[in-house]
């Protein structure tokens, strides 16, 4: 036991003597960088070319332990021009990865102004009650709320707005004879921005068959951004929300609200939470 105890303590020591704080700092950044990218590909089709290419690496290292000569020269050959093909290939997702670099979470204290927590709880509210209404009628609707990532592009396939956050305005724009009741509403700087938006379709084919183009387009919008997506279904009238490619279905409308308050209020949830628990230790405490 003495002799496990002495191995434990040498190898921490040498740890310790061999690994400075920019060796930690270093590890750290790649293993959050691995991390991301698991968590980038994780959801969509990528994942498949990703497990496809650590195959291929592995028969690469496989060839090269075994001397199998012909075989490790054209892999390594398919390997260089593979890298090309990697950029196309990925394009979408280094395209996002990029965006979310640039977005105005590192900027928005030089580049831009943020609308206050009280006008946000506003746009929160109306749209828990129009979403309610909706529900209750089976009136089919797509919202989305940009957030750091432009949404620009799909902005550009609607009609602009430009208007205040309403619920009689949402359940107008989604109303079946509505002409605009088709598209996404997107929501930008707490105003609805536009109406008969046109959102890209989902990549993951492994989504449930029983989900329509409405919520396919949802799902696709926030996996190629960081928008939260507010979905109502025609059909059921069920409300879900769509965040990171996910999809969390049949929601109450305090579900609605709260999750909204977490991803559109994230400061403010947490102030929320820091006051809720210094009331719990006072009560404790009297």
């Amino acid at each position: 036991m003495s002799t496990v105890t002495e191995s434990i303590k040498q190898f921490f020591n040498y740890i310790h003597t061999t690994i400075g704080v920019a060796d930690a700092f270093d590890i750290l950044i790649v293993a959050v960088l691995i991390f991301q990218f698991i968590r980038l590909t994780r959801r969509t089709n990528a994942i498949r070319v990703t497990r496809g290419i650590l195959v291929l690496l592995l028969i690469l290292w496989l060839s090269g332990v075994l001397r199998l000569t012909m075989l490790n020269f054209l892999l390594r050959r398919a390997v260089e021009l593979g890298l090309i093909a990697l950029l196309i290939i990925f394009q979408p997702e280094l395209r996002r990865a990029l965006e979310k670099v640039g977005s105005r979470r590192l900027t928005r204290g030089l580049f831009s102004s943020e609308f206050s927590s009280l006008h946000t709880e506003a746009v929160i509210t109306q749209t828990v009650l129009a979403c309610a209404d909706m529900s209750r009628s089976r009136t089919g609707a797509l919202i989305v709320f940009e957030r750091d990532n432009q949404l620009g592009e799909p902005i550009s396939t609607g009609t602009v707005l430009d208007a205040e956050v309403t619920a009689e305005l949402l359940k107008n724009i989604f109303f079946v004879k509505a002409p605009l009741h088709d598209g996404a509403v997107i929501v930008k700087d707490g105003r609805i921005a536009a109406a008969g938006c046109m959102l890209p379709m989902s990549s993951n084919n492994n989504l449930s068959k029983e989900l329509g183009m409405r919520h396919r387009a949802g799902i696709g919008m926030s996996e190629q951004s960081d928008a939260v997506v507010v979905i109502v279904s025609e059909e059921t009238g069920a409300v879900s929300v769509a965040i990171d490619g996910m999809l969390k279905r049949h929601l109450s409308p305090e579900t609605v609200e709260a999750i909204l308050h977490r991803e559109l209020l994230p400061e403010a949830d947490e102030t929320r939470r820091s006051w809720n628990l210094l009331r719990m230790m006072r009560g404790r405490k009297e």
